[in-house]
């Protein structure tokens, strides 16, 4: 027996738990990011000072700035192994504790796993209500970390030494389970995290958590195959499950030997090397001409590890044929039977390897082969007119999007989530790596990318990471780069300024709202009343600002000054580096030819609204359930 606090015994348990997958075993927690209060600095605290006295370098605490970012920090790290590994996070009771929930929401929705282990009021309950406690008056035992309940995978709360054995193993198995993990809270009160307890030897024996590659069933496989068969004109949808199986060299095998072309979404960017044969790029609301056009007219989709969210088909639009079918590779049965297609429950690279056997001596014809390969060349030169518009006097995010692909090695890491950049990136971005591409879409969260280029860089720091992000992700939160200058991690910050919310500024005008509240703009007024956000631009100074955090700093005011940064940025091995450079909202990168479905007011004053809803009640009469119903009577 160990006689240990219940804090104590947490961190040496979570210091020798592992992953294996394939035979490599992964340190399943490698770290944690905490913020201390009242809640946590006695308990969680003083056991990570303890181990780390005792045993530096197995279970690494780092000091972050705030606790949203430290969660996306954690989730980009664990998005970068593979879910194979991850970092605990810890907060205090209160605020500390609610501002991890947008971070588990998000590790949530993009199904990644992260430990969140925030402080809770006194169990005892010796003087209620405490600093920080919410008291609700139905609820005596509930506390602020009930917000965190809907958005994880796992809550539990431990409010007795007893407690914790079960909850660990609880905690371990959806943070190791590839079909349901996500954002695993253990909510910690802290006078229990102080409490002394004798724990049995064998909680704190090494334990490997072994992740499968299930294999779908036969029959469902054998149905999958028929289908496949008879089609004409199939195409694949490689999602982020690829990327996380390890899939990519087994899905090039089977593009290759059935002619299939492959598009991608988000998630699933890099999939394939952007310049393979059977490479169409991405596909949806942000997606290419080429895999849109294939899609249109597709008798038989595959989608690979993708939960067919509204951008990949456009808000149900972009697959056209009345009589399209739908086949489902997914490690999560959820995900699986959606769009009523033939669901192959299983591991991705297990999955497509034996649907390959299956259809071994088939192939799409010929003809439709050499189609993709023409929409698939006529995109890439609208990509390269994109990246050389020479566009003036200030350029075009286009261009920054080229000088950084340019610059940026075959294993180099682009990091982004919100915004226009999301977009353009997944169109025009020439991805080389299948860890190369890094965009959080899934909850598409501003102020995730310099938290989550610190957490890419701590999983790979063999590799440069470019997190580009607009001015108005940057001033929510870049707070973790002071994190990066004390760890002393490189990232380059390729900040484009752009004075304002350019992406909801281009979908405002496309709904009839004309860029309102879209502008880093003075208030003006007018004959003494206000006129509304329309003055001079703001004149806030990025790198200025990047100076005063410790960050090394450049400003570019042309493309070309633009390439010599990051040149520069590159060479540099003191810490992160931020790059800012002025561009042209309004020129926009080349056109998806698909839609988003976006709700317009039905009725308005403004004609600009009165445009907007007439194209959208448009757009609405072609969009239709993927189960091959149309949503709206006149859809035929």
């Amino acid at each position: 027996m160990s006689k240990l606090t219940v804090a104590q015994a947490l961190v040496k348990f979570l210091s020798n738990q592992y992953s294996e997958r394939d035979g490599a075993e992964h340190r399943l927690v490698e770290g944690c990011f905490g913020i201390f209060g009242h809640g946590n600095v006695a308990g969680v605290g003083q056991a990570l000072l303890e181990f780390e006295l005792g045993a530096p370098g197995e279970l690494v605490y780092r000091q972050a700035r705030n606790e949203q970012a430290m969660v996306h920090t954690a989730v980009a790290f664990a998005r970068m192994r593979n879910r194979l590994s991850t970092l605990a996070c810890t907060s205090s009771i209160g605020p500390g504790a609610t501002n991890m929930v947008t971070g588990a929401a998000l590790a949530t929705v993009n199904r990644l796993p992260v430990l969140l282990l925030p402080g809770d009021v006194f169990a005892t309950r010796p003087a209620s209500p405490v600093l920080q406690q919410l008291e609700h008056p139905a609820y005596a035992d509930w506390s602020v970390n009930e917000a965190l309940r809907p958005v994880s995978k796992f809550f539990d709360r431990v409010e007795r030494p007893e407690q914790l054995p079960e909850a660990l193993l609880g905690a371990m198995r959806v943070l190791t389970d590839q079909a349901e993990t996500g954002a695993v809270t253990l909510a910690l009160p802290q006078d229990t995290q102080a409490e002394a307890y004798d724990w049995p030897a064998e909680l704190f024996e090494r334990r490997v958590w072994h992740i499968d590659r299930p294999a779908p069933d036969g029959r469902a496989l054998a149905r999958a195959a028929e289908l496949l068969r008879g089609a004409r004109r199939p195409l694949v949808v490689a999602g982020g499950g690829v990327i996380y199986s390890e899939a990519s060299a087994i899905l090039a095998s089977f593009a290759e030997a059935a002619g299939v072309p492959v598009a991608e979404t988000q998630a699933g960017k890099g999939s394939l090397r952007y310049d393979h044969p059977l490479s169409v790029g991405a596909l949806g609301a942000t997606g290419t001409t080429a895999a849109n056009a294939l899609a249109r007219d597709a008798d038989v989709v595959v989608g690979v590890g993708t939960r067919w969210a509204d951008f990949p088909t456009a808000s149900r639009t972009v697959f056209a044929n009345p009589d399209v079918r739908f086949v489902n590779i997914n490690i999560a049965r959820f995900d699986a039977v959606k769009n009523a297609g033939v669901a192959l429950v299983g591991d991705a690279q297990a999955s497509l390897g034996q649907l390959a056997l299956a259809l071994r001596g088939w192939s799409a014809p010929e003809s439709y082969r050499a189609e993709v390969a023409r929409l698939a060349k006529q995109w890439d030169e609208a990509v390269e007119r994109a990246y050389h518009l020479g566009h003036g006097p200030l350029p075009a995010q286009s261009e920054v999007i080229g000088v950084v692909n340019e610059v940026a090695g075959p294993g180099d890491v682009v990091v982004c989530a919100a915004g226009s950049m999301p977009g353009d990136l997944h169109k025009l971005w020439r991805a080389r790596d299948p860890k190369g591409y890094h965009v959080e879409y899934g909850f598409s969260c501003m102020g995730y990318e310099v938290a989550g280029g610190l957490g890419v860089k701590l999983a790979a720091p063999e590799r440069d990471v470019y997190v580009m992000v607009g001015d108005g992700s940057y001033l929510m939160m870049a707070s973790e780069l002071v994190t990066a200058v004390q760890e002393r991690v490189k990232l380059v910050v390729v900040l484009v300024d752009n004075h304002g919310f350019a992406s909801i500024g281009s979908l405002s005008e496309t709904v009839g709202t004309q860029r309102f509240g879209t502008w880093y703009r003075y208030r003006e007024e007018r004959d003494g009343r206000t006129a509304g956000l329309t003055g001079e631009v703001l004149p806030t100074d990025f790198v200025a600002n990047a100076r005063s955090l410790g960050v090394k700093a450049l400003h570019a005011n042309s493309v070309v000054e633009l390439r010599e940064a990051l040149v520069e940025a590159k060479s540099y091995r003191g810490g992160p580096v931020l790059v800012a450079i002025e561009t042209d909202p309004l020129v926009p990168a080349p056109a998806s030819e698909a839609w988003w479905d976006v709700a317009v007011a039905e009725v308005a004053s403004l004609e600009p609204t009165v445009a907007a809803r007439k194209a959208y009640e448009e757009a609405k009469a072609r969009q239709r359930c993927l189960a091959g119903i149309y949503l709206k009577g006149d859809g035929k």
